[in-house]
């Protein structure tokens, strides 16, 4: 079915499109939101905490739920929760009421990058999963590319509210073709799906395997990089190159087309070097080594001269970024069964949330009492932990609950 998967591969893409436009508003509006509600950076890093803590332990329980029910149903109801709790935030009045209704948003944005795993993994090959995760995780890079021009424009002709009431309606929009394209039971001989009825292992188990330890531990250390070019971008272009928010409008979604960009090279390249000999993970682990240590070149973003210079070397990192992100959110479809994808997704998921909270109250906390340079050292520093980290994938478990699926070999 070619054609059928790269159908709803494209339904993933704007699934996460549509999740970052709708994160992507908080930290748009900012400098405006900031000053309308008398918050400091701590103060703003407060709300951000909020649909963070939401996202990261949401993501406890969707993976099992998905594993066990499906990604099609599962990735319907996840789209209707955070469309709504997005619609409903632009009734807000007070910084507690914001934070409340992005909490409940985040619960619903948890499902997202799990069941659209667990879809890739049950629809494409192994030799094309690298490009697939690539391709739909891009729509993370295109969402935080529009979301600059389309909000601002929102916000500067109507308000901020009017953001999240657009961008909740087309997620209803979503779900028609999702329920349409994605079949219910699909059990034929040509489809590659898997039962979605396959039991999950032990979560006990999967968290004593040290290949879903690595996946954990390397989102955990990484993917803070991108919470915090997604989330403090305009406030660093505001407050240090002085930016108005026209200005930010027109230049924020440039590093963004760079991190899309990334996506699609890390998965081709992983791929191309799997189609060329190497086993899978050995491929992932190759591309994700020169993706850390071009990320620590981050640092100098402090010391450039000019915003373009800036802005070139910030489109670097993120571009670096994207190229790891589209191989260790591959890891897990050829590591584990179908069974657990997409829990191991969730935990690791999780755990990058959790790193990504951290670093939103430490950033906040020291953009108050220093400058952004510590925080780029901070960032330099958190790829190389991860890169260390990925290589525990290496290590073959014993327990057979959590092998492969059939007719894979990753090692």
């Amino acid at each position: 079915m070619p054609s059928r998967k790269w159908w709803i591969a494209g339904l993933l893409f704007a699934a996460t499109m549509l999740n970052y436009l709708d994160r992507q508003v908080l930290a748009l509006v900012s400098p405006v939101l900031r000053k309308e509600l008398s918050l400091t950076a701590t103060g703003y890093s407060h709300i951000l905490t909020a649909f963070l803590l939401g996202y990261t332990f949401g993501q406890l329980i969707v993976g099992r739920v998905i594993d066990r029910f499906g990604a099609r149903r599962s990735f319907a109801f996840a789209m209707l929760w955070w469309s709504a709790a997005g619609i409903a935030a632009a009734t807000s009045h007070s910084a507690i009421q914001l934070g409340a209704f992005l909490l409940f948003m985040g619960l619903g944005e948890a499902a997202a990058w799990p069941a659209s795993v667990k879809t890739i993994q049950e629809w494409f090959a192994v030799s094309e999963r690298g490009i697939a995760v690539g391709f739909f995780n891009s729509g993370s890079s295109m969402g935080a590319v529009l979301a600059p021009v389309l909000v601002t424009l929102l916000a500067i002709h109507y308000s901020w509210r009017a953001a999240f009431i657009v961008f909740g309606a087309f997620g209803f929009l979503w779900i028609v073709p999702w329920l349409l394209t994605y079949p219910g039971r699909p059990h034929l001989k040509t489809s590659r799906l898997t039962s979605p009825q396959e039991e999950p292992p032990p979560i006990v188990a999967l968290l004593r395997d040290r290949r879903a330890l690595g996946v954990i531990l390397g989102r955990f250390f990484c993917d803070p990089i991108w919470y915090f070019y997604i989330f403090w971008l305009p406030d660093y272009l505001s407050r240090v190159r002085h930016f108005s928010i026209r200005e930010i409008g027109l230049t924020a979604w440039i590093p963004f087309v760079a991190a899309g960009v990334g996506n699609l090279v890390g998965g081709w390249l992983s791929g191309y070097l799997l189609r060329h000999g190497r086993k899978a993970v050995t491929s992932r682990l190759v591309v994700m080594t020169g993706s850390a240590l071009a990320m620590a070149a981050g640092v100098g973003i402090w010391f450039c001269n000019s915003p373009t210079s800036a802005i070139a070397l910030i489109s670097f990192v993120v571009f670096s970024y994207s190229c790891w992100a589209s191989n260790i959110l591959t890891l897990p479809s050829d590591i584990f069964s179908s069974g657990a994808v997409a829990t191991v997704v969730g935990f690791s998921g999780t755990a990058a949330g959790i790193g990504g909270v951290l670093v939103t109250l430490i950033t906040g906390w020291i953009i108050d009492h220093y400058s952004y340079l510590a925080v780029f050292l901070v960032l330099a520093l958190l790829p190389i932990l991860a890169l260390a980290s990925s290589f525990l994938t290496l290590e073959k478990s014993r327990n057979v609950a959590l092998t492969s699926a059939p007719n894979l070999k990753p090692f």
